[in-house]
């Protein structure tokens, strides 16, 4: 193998508005853009490697995006001369530097999982264990609004080929369980709903919400509540299938959350998870333990995506409920790449690494550079 070391790291900041006006999500929280950390790793050699983290603002989980260029700022350097294409190396040494932080490690890690497969002629999701021939579902993320408007824009987005919707909810009962109801009114064969809290709610609310809805209604429950005891006291109470996702935070939590029979699947945001890396490993576990998986991430532009559909396109069609359509969410592109969503399915492109070519003129200047 001949010799690849990095020289450079890039670090480009770009603002993401929110393409709806205003994304809610339950406690009140509010977004109207997001701040995009992108990142371009270079080897000597001229090969580059592309990168993305972008937080759901500072309030979703324990991650900003200030923090995100600020804990880059702290392992640049010490990748400066490593192999990129040795991926475990480059976390090895991202850890030995910071604990957690795993928002800012993805855009590395990406960035150099883009390098690798760039090197050898193959798309990452062959080299994160080779692509299956599935196309796969992508979802809508469908914010907090009055019960009719939620209904209006599940059917906009069923109009555009989508199967799947994750449909937000706010923590009050009577409210909520309107919302869900006008969400699936017009529920059509072979969509699925995800009806997620995004940890705003307590056991009490959830159980009110659930008593008041129609019968019949089928969708899965996601991060109901803010706690772990909470989420396995509403699992015990109810059957209605739950899934994690801010809760599952790395191997560690997947494997408990195994272990506490707590859920039949997990949310897996490749920022959350620290980058394709420790995605892989999340999703071998899952794959183990039989749940099903949805990939995502918080939100991010078409670097992000890319990363999710690499890592998605690997997952059997049977453990694989979705994909998040994060580029939905944004008004801005960065980059291009075969990424098309036709009939509401995405598959990995067939070109080396991610398969994306940045917008140079859309990333700008860096606002650091390590070397």
């Amino acid at each position: 193998m001949k010799d690849l070391r990095i020289t450079n790291i890039d670090v480009f900041q770009v603002d993401l508005p929110y393409s709806g006006g205003v994304y809610r999500l339950s406690g009140g929280r509010e977004y109207t853009s997001f701040d995009a950390t992108i990142v371009r790793i270079t080897t000597h050699d001229g090969t580059e490697g592309w990168g993305e983290s972008t937080p759901f603002g500072s309030t979703y989980v324990a991650s900003h995006p200030l923090g995100v260029r600020a804990a880059i700022a702290l392992m640049a350097r010490s990748l400066i001369g490593l192999d990129p294409r040795r991926v475990d190396r480059i976390n090895e040494t991202m850890d030995s530097v910071l604990l957690g932080h795993e928002d800012a490690k993805t855009a590395l890690d990406i960035a150099c999982w883009d390098i690798l497969g760039k090197s050898v002629g193959l798309p990452i999701c062959e080299l994160l264990g080779g692509r299956t021939a599935v196309k796969m579902p992508v979802i809508s993320s469908i914010p907090v609004a009055a019960p009719q408007e939620m209904r209006q824009n599940v059917a906009e987005h069923r109009r555009r080929g989508y199967k799947g919707h994750s449909v937000k909810i706010d923590g009050d009962p009577a409210a909520d369980a309107a919302r869900i109801a006008a969400s699936l009114a017009d529920k059509q064969p072979g969509e699925f709903f995800l009806v997620d809290a995004n940890g705003g709610m307590r056991v009490e609310i959830a159980l009110r919400m659930l008593r008041l809805l129609p019968t019949g209604l089928d969708f899965v429950l996601e991060a109901p509540c803010p706690t772990w005891r909470e989420c396995i006291s509403l699992r015990r109470r109810t059957d209605v299938p739950i899934i994690f996702d801010e809760l599952a935070t790395n191997e560690a939590s997947i494997v408990q959350l195994i272990a506490d029979d707590a859920a039949e699947g997990i949310g897996l945001k490749i920022s959350k998870a620290g980058g394709l890396t420790r995605g892989r490993r999340q999703r071998d576990i899952c794959l183990a333990a039989g749940y099903t998986i949805s990939v995502q991430d918080t939100t991010g532009s078409d670097i992000a995506f890319a990363a999710i559909v690499h890592l998605g396109q690997t997952i059997p069609e049977r453990s694989l409920r979705c994909l998040l359509e994060t580029r939905d969410m944004v008004t801005k592109k960065t980059a291009d790449g075969e990424f098309t969503v036709q009939d509401g399915g995405v598959s990995a492109p067939t070109a080396p690494g991610l398969g994306i070519t940045p917008r140079m003129d859309v990333l700008g200047q860096p606002v650091a550079r390590y070397s």
